[in-house]
């Protein structure tokens, strides 16, 4: 779905801004459109309502919430969804730190964080130890938001974890070890089910699965249910799926308001309220290093993620999760879990 900002009609002007009009031959004024009277008078209004409603605040959970968003099918809007959520959370006053353990490193692109082969990153922290807190970095733009990046070494990291101790908890045991106060920590996961997701899985408390409006869309759910239930077996009682969010909903077909449907019939209360439509301004803002918000903050885009941040927020009120510190580590569950996984 296009923002009102992609669509120009006939008697807009080419070139936004104010128009200079002559009146005889030394007089000239400044006549600016009224703000609401055309397209971009409309989406420079959005924007304002979208930033303004952002600044408003939500509450903050009572200790950090730390959600695995994963989708073992690919092109469904995970890395989209992890960047433009914590985004919108950042604007509503949280301070969140996106984690990318995807090894393209698109959440790190998305974000304008760089992160070419020299740069310290999750790699680092998975495999050699390092602390978490020597390869975070701050967002440009958004305050309050932080990236843990990735880089292509993470491609060998499923292997490397193979020989490692603890090798599903390692980074359940650096996001402890962090110091710096965080309201949520959101983990961009592969579009794989092995030990990037489990260690995911294994540091979280909630799983939150984008699902696209399209043909098949509950395919290969089946398998990451199976494994969110083994994980929290074995190494992670506290996980459960908390949130699912409708992507890609395109209102025009009929096939979007069925897969909705059956989607929502299938996970009843765990489905937010609000979908996010298929939009050029979504798919756009990454190229340009930003997330939708900074890039378009009128867009329908945005103002989804906003309101999608602010339903997580409020269902969040009150939530408490066990000390798991006692579950990590075992040698029996270790084992039992890398059985599960290999079925």
């Amino acid at each position: 779905m296009r923002s009102d900002a992609d669509i120009a009609g006939p008697m807009a002007d080419p070139v936004p801004g104010p128009r200079t009009e002559s009146q005889g031959d030394d007089v000239s004024r400044e006549t600016p459109p009224p703000m609401d009277d055309t397209p971009i008078g409309r989406a420079a209004q959005l924007a304002v309502e979208a930033l303004g409603r952002a600044g408003e605040g939500l509450p903050r959970p009572e200790q950090t919430r730390i959600m695995v968003v994963a989708n073992q099918k690919g092109g469904v809007g995970k890395t989209t969804t992890t960047v433009n959520l914590a985004a919108s959370l950042a604007l509503h006053g949280a301070r969140v730190l996106v984690v990318d353990l995807d090894p393209q490193g698109n959440a790190s692109t998305a974000l304008g964080i760089d992160h070419h082969a020299e740069v310290p990153s999750i790699y680092d922290v998975l495999v050699e130890s390092k602390p978490l807190a020597e390869v975070v970095q701050p967002v440009p733009d958004v305050e309050g938001l932080f990236c843990a990046p990735a880089t292509i070494d993470l491609a060998g990291a499923e292997i490397e974890l193979v020989s490692l101790v603890a090798r599903e908890s390692r980074l359940h045991r650096a996001i402890t070890a962090y110091e710096q106060p965080l309201d949520y920590v959101l983990i961009d996961c592969p579009p794989s089910l092995g030990l990037l997701t489990v260690n995911a899985m294994v540091a979280g408390a909630e799983v939150l699965i984008p699902i696209q409006c399209e043909y098949y869309a509950l395919e290969g759910l089946g398998q990451l249910l199976r494994n969110v239930d083994l994980v929290r077996g074995h190494l992670n009682p506290s996980l459960h799926v908390s949130t699912i969010l409708l992507t890609m909903y395109d209102g025009r077909t009929r096939l979007a308001s069925q897969v909705a449907d059956e989607v929502r019939s299938h996970f009843g209360e765990e489905v937010l309220r609000t979908s996010i439509p298929r939009s050029v301004r979504i798919s756009e803002a990454p190229s340009y290093g930003q997330t939708v918000l900074t890039y378009d903050p009128g867009s329908s885009g945005s103002l989804s993620y906003l309101e999608a941040a602010r339903e997580i927020a409020l269902r969040g009120v009150g939530i408490r999760y066990d000390d798991r510190n006692a579950h990590l580590g075992s040698p029996n569950n270790q084992q039992s879990m890398s059985e599960g996984i290999n079925q």
